[in-house]
């Protein structure tokens, strides 16, 4: 399937910003299931500084605010060509050592809740891809999908505290569950064409198991599949923070508002 992608980020600012910087994860890489035909990244109200390849092989661009900015506009636009591979990513590749993915974060700490959630699945289910969607299930059903209810800095023990959360939280919940199983997993950030519409209401998010002999399989627990020809990954990480699309900081007192449109069709 080929993707035609339109993703528009606008942060404006009630104040002049005398500093800004933001990391900006928004560019595919061709990868197994995906190949980017096209992509291009405009800026407006600051300056590219420079651009490199992260530990997990994220293309990763720095960018500064001009002096004094008072709105930022970063959009991307391109064509990726997918494919359907069940979900799975394959072997382990990236100057992060496998292990690195049994660390926990603060966001995804097994406390109790995840534990709880976990609780019994080595025993009662045999096959590791098995295991790894009953997981998926058991937390679709512990945490109905919720806009509104979390936040970025939210963890997985706080979403399923509260029984709702949305694909990042989905995500953190998957990642520290198949850890604590003794699961290498990673966080995915990119984008998913919902069937029924062109306009996306964000960028979408899932996780990634390790398993032996097969490698990295995605599993979407929001929308209960593995991914498809509809999605394409753009970073991966530890948790939300490392594989974030935009994230960075600013000098400056004034109140800011965001806005996002993104465009995914065939």
């Amino acid at each position: 399937m080929r993707l035609s992608i339109q993703h528009t980020t606008t942060y404006r600012f009630a104040e002049p910003v005398p500093y800004g910087l933001q990391q900006l994860r928004l560019t595919p890489k061709s990868r197994a299931g995906q190949e980017v035909l096209s992509w291009q990244m405009g800026l407006e109200g600051g300056q590219a500084e420079v651009e490199f390849t992260d530990e997990y092989l994220n293309r990763v661009a720095l960018i500064s605010f001009d002096p004094a900015a008072t709105q930022i506009v970063v959009s991307c636009q391109g064509v990726v060509e997918t494919s359907d591979t069940s979900g799975i990513v394959g072997k382990h590749g990236g100057f992060a050592p496998l292990w690195l993915f049994e660390r926990s974060t603060p966001r995804t700490r097994a406390g109790p809740n995840v534990r709880r959630i976990a609780k019994g699945l080595k025993d009662e289910v045999e096959e590791d891809i098995a295991r790894l969607h009953a997981l998926s299930e058991r937390i679709a059903e512990a945490v109905p999908y919720e806009v509104g209810a979390t936040g970025a800095t939210t963890t997985a023990e706080e979403a399923l505290e509260l029984g709702r959360g949305v694909c990042q939280d989905h995500a953190h919940i998957f990642i520290a569950a198949a850890r604590s199983m003794g699961y290498p997993a990673r966080y995915v950030s990119g984008y998913l064409m919902m069937d029924d519409r062109v306009h996306q209401d964000a960028s979408h998010a899932w996780a990634e198991a390790h398993v032996d002999g097969i490698g990295w399989i995605g599993f979407d627990v929001s929308n209960a599949i593995c991914p498809d020809e509809r999605y394409v990954r753009v970073a991966t990480g530890l948790d939300y923070g490392e594989a974030a699309p935009i994230s960075g900081l600013r000098i400056g007192k004034g109140a800011e508002s965001l806005a996002v449109d993104i465009q995914v069709q065939q």
